[in-house]
């Protein structure tokens, strides 16, 4: 039997330990009875989250919050209710180089509730009018929400489906590299799920159009929540008959076929790889993706 990839490693941003208490988020009541002293409100410098030497998520309690700041309530740990704060100055977000550090600074667990408190709060920052009239909104059901009194519209917080493909041909994979990658970095090819497509479908359009290969036999193998800003990437294997490729240079900088052997050797070499590729790295589905179809 292959190996999932959920089994082959924790999944970065995935297994949050909170309870999302969704009874607790539609009743104001019970909500404003949890906002006490034992409550916890995530340490944040913008969008990045404090933490300690031992990569533990940081946190302050109501008393040292702003009288008028907004609250995501992120659920409940320890029977304490847990809360982060909307950026105030909007959500520009930090370079990636950085969140990367912080990615494998953080436990695992740890990462998983950043990553869900990061994607509300990102949200939140950028949905502070309405869509549909431009008045100001209001934060309600814990956060899960916001709503325009103006129009009586209701905004909830968006999650982008992606798909993220290992391509196979023959005993090798296809990936490829986008002008952001380090040299020597190839990962597998992904891009958005558009409106009116399956993910299958989605898969076969983005392979074509990045690497101009036709793919068939689509099939889902595992997915990951990635707030940057909120996403869920949906990770899927695919088989192609013609090994040609046709670059999209506006998308990538190069795609080629890896053999078995170029991914083990690489694999092996560790996070600075060998001197013809770096293998994806841990936090990414598509280092699970690979991983799987190498232990398959």
């Amino acid at each position: 039997m292959p190996v999932s990839p959920a089994s082959a490693g924790a999944m970065a941003f995935a297994g949050s330990p909170i309870d999302r208490a969704d009874n607790i988020r539609v009743d104001p009541a019970a909500l404003g009875n949890l906002m006490n002293w034992r409550a916890r409100v995530l340490n944040l410098d913008g969008l990045l989250p404090e933490f300690d030497d031992d990569g533990r998520l940081l946190w302050h309690t109501l008393a040292d919050v702003q009288p008028d700041a907004e609250l995501v309530f992120l659920g409940m740990l320890d029977d304490r209710a847990h809360f982060a704060p909307v950026p105030t100055e909007g959500a520009s977000g930090p370079a990636m180089p950085r969140a990367w550090q912080v990615m494998q600074m953080l436990r695992p667990e740890e990462l998983a509730i950043y990553g869900g408190a990061r994607s509300l709060i990102d949200w939140h920052a950028r949905h502070r009018f309405c869509a549909n009239c431009g008045a100001a909104t209001k934060l309600v059901k814990g956060g899960w929400q916001r709503n325009c009194d103006a129009c009586s519209a209701q905004h909830f917080p968006r999650t982008d489906p992606v798909t993220i493909m290992l391509v196979e041909h023959e005993d090798k994979l296809l990936l490829g590299r986008q002008p952001r990658f380090p040299p020597r970095m190839y990962s597998a090819l992904a891009g958005f799920v558009e409106p009116g497509e399956t993910i299958e479908e989605a898969v076969a359009r983005e392979v074509h159009e990045e690497a101009g290969v036709r793919v068939r036999d689509v099939r889902y193998i595992a997915s990951q929540p990635w707030p940057f800003p909120s996403q869920l990437m949906i990770g899927c294997t695919s088989v192609a008959d013609d090994p040609e490729i046709t670059i999209d240079r506006t998308e990538l900088d190069d795609a080629r076929w890896f053999t078995r052997a170029e991914l083990e050797d690489a694999r092996a070499a560790g996070p600075d790889g060998n001197e013809l590729l770096i293998f994806p790295q841990k936090f990414a589905i598509a280092h699970h993706l690979v991983t799987w179809w190498l232990d398959k």
